[in-house]
């Protein structure tokens, strides 16, 4: 096997807490990795959000091209809202790339691949999936009664619940934390063992995997991580709560060591992140301050006010539909997760909404009300940026973006919920995205012990590419970061790219509905669904 490339996502992770686990001696490994190979932030997608993100990192090109805004994918000329799916994946991925120049893949609990790609390799699918359908995002067919016999092997543990999803974002009980990180703690080992298994038994030229729990602890941690927020204060249960989020990240570096033994010195590590973190102070309750500028009209069963100060309306997704008074509503926020809104045009089914030829003027005006938007308490900017789809991407698939993509001041994520106060200090410090991820490699050709400035999340799919060999699509916006390898290197080995991308015959919109399962399949996600909001 002339070129091999491991791929170690570390989702939502940050130098920010990297850097004070390093020098603690929590993750020693990694330490030794970046002081012997290369490290640089790494810039995410507008907005810095997983499914994006990751979907950038994957192609090489940004939302606009690849069809990609949120978890949620709109319905075409509707309101409702359903799960995006790899289906809605309108660019050509690196698995797909490297399959057709003759490589072997493995990828692991990657978002937005369920279908699993027919791919020659392996394939499980991460992001929605409930347990009892983990057989159904595998590839081959055969990989799931395979990794269902390896010892301790546990499908409930290794899914994602929504239970455990919506603590993330929405906080739980104090005492709820403990047995929630073991949680995640146990996922990373499950992932671990999986990955383990096949690079002893079919080792392929491209391995990837996805650690999630990096993202999911620090959400709900993060001011007991950040040195910003450590205090003598910490009461004898908090500190337990501390001391298992630095258990978690130890595992994952015994895990990362683990990974680069398995690869052995021949092979190319890349570890990347989808994107940054940092602090969630407050909260925007967007719907709120639309419906008190005359932008927005609540129906009945939207009324109900939101008591606590963080609550993000995850448990309440979809149901925006039957929340608001579509008859008087001119603009809207349907998910948490986009930062973005969505103006109501005038058609057939929506009469009173906004005509094409006031369009702009009426999208101008909220930006600029947007601006003026301030925190009560502090007095500051509650918006730092607002974009309009066509400023924040590119792509033949920008319709599909909300109109206006928002970033707070404190880089939170808005609420869709209605409230009295339309900004609302949170009662706790949260964790939330930030735009500057990172990105580490080592091995043959890479610089030792330097320091890059910062590399687009859409260069990662090129440089993939580059160190496996292969040329690289000329249609990919990312370039490959050269300033990763030695001068010596790159003359030896010149960058390949007059590549090109595969038209994906096989996408269209209508596919993107239809997913096939089986009766059992069929009941978790109706109780996926009602979870959610979208059955009553």
């Amino acid at each position: 096997m002339k070129n091999r490339s491991i791929l170690i996502g570390l989702d939502g992770a940050t130098f920010h807490l990297l850097d004070p686990l390093m020098q603690d001696g929590t993750m020693p490994f990694l330490k030794e990795f970046v002081e012997s190979g290369v490290r640089g932030n790494l810039l995410s997608v507008i907005p810095p959000l997983t499914p994006p993100a990751w979907t950038s990192l994957m192609t090489g090109v940004n939302p606009g091209n690849h069809g990609i805004f949120d978890f949620f994918q709109k319905e075409k000329g509707g309101l409702h809202i359903r799960f995006t799916t790899h289906h809605d994946v309108r660019s050509e991925t690196i698995w797909s790339i490297a399959d057709r120049q003759n490589a072997k893949i493995t990828t692991l609990n990657f978002p937005l691949m369920m279908p699993p790609p027919e791919i020659n390799g392996y394939v499980i699918s991460g992001g929605w999936m409930t347990w009892r359908q983990i057989r159904l995002g595998c590839h081959p067919e055969d990989l799931y009664e395979r990794v269902k016999a390896l010892p301790g092997f546990n499908a409930r543990e290794l899914a994602m619940d929504m239970s455990h999803e919506e603590k993330a974002l929405e906080g739980c009980r104090l005492d709820e934390y403990e047995e929630w990180i073991r949680m995640h703690i146990g996922r990373e080992e499950q992932w671990m063992n999986i990955l383990k298994y096949l690079m002893r038994k079919d080792p392929c030229e491209l391995t990837a995997i996805l650690f999630d729990g990096v993202d999911k602890i620090q959400h709900l941690c993060w001011r007991f991580l950040s040195p910003k927020y450590l205090n003598g204060d910490m009461s004898v249960q908090e500190q337990r709560i501390r001391n298992l989020c630095l258990e978690y990240f130890s595992k994952l570096d015994r895990i990362l060591l683990e990974i680069n033994e398995l690869a052995g010195p021949d092979a190319r590590i890349i570890m990347a992140s989808d994107h940054g973190f940092g602090a969630q102070t407050q909260t925007f309750f967007v719907n709120s301050w639309l419906a008190q500028n005359g932008y927005l009209s609540w129906a009945k069963k939207g009324k109900s006010k939101e008591n606590r100060s963080g609550g993000l309306g995850m448990s309440q997704l979809s149901k925006h539909v039957y929340m608001i008074d579509w008859e008087k509503t001119l603009a809207y926020a349907s998910t948490p997760s986009s930062n973005g809104i969505h103006i109501v045009m005038e058609d057939k089914d929506h009469k009173n909404g906004v005509a094409l030829t006031e369009y702009k003027q009426f999208r101008d005006e909220l930006v600029e009300k947007l601006y003026g938007v301030t925190n009560p308490v502090t007095g500051k900017a509650v918006v730092s940026r607002v974009w309009t789809r066509e400023e924040a991407f590119n792509g033949p698939y920008t319709e599909l973006a909300p109109d206006l993509t928002m970033i707070l001041g404190d880089g939170g994520l808005i609420s869709i919920l209605n409230s009295d106060e339309p900004v609302r200090q949170r009662d706790e410090t949260a964790g939330t995205h930030r735009m500057e991820g990172v990105i580490m490699a080592r091995g043959p050709g890479v610089c030792q012990g330097k320091s890059v400035d910062a590399v687009s999340i859409l260069d990662v799919a090129p440089l993939i590419l580059y160190t496996l060999g292969m040329e690289i699509p000329k249609q990919m916006e990312g370039r490959m970061p050269s300033e990763i390898f030695e001068v010596s290197y790159l003359q030896a080995n010149p960058v390949k790219d007059s590549g090109d991308f595969e038209i994906r015959e096989s996408v269209h919109w209508e596919e993107s509905e239809r997913m096939v399962y089986d009766e059992e399949a069929e009941a978790a996600m109706a109780e996926r669904l009602r979870a959610l909001g979208y059955i009553e």
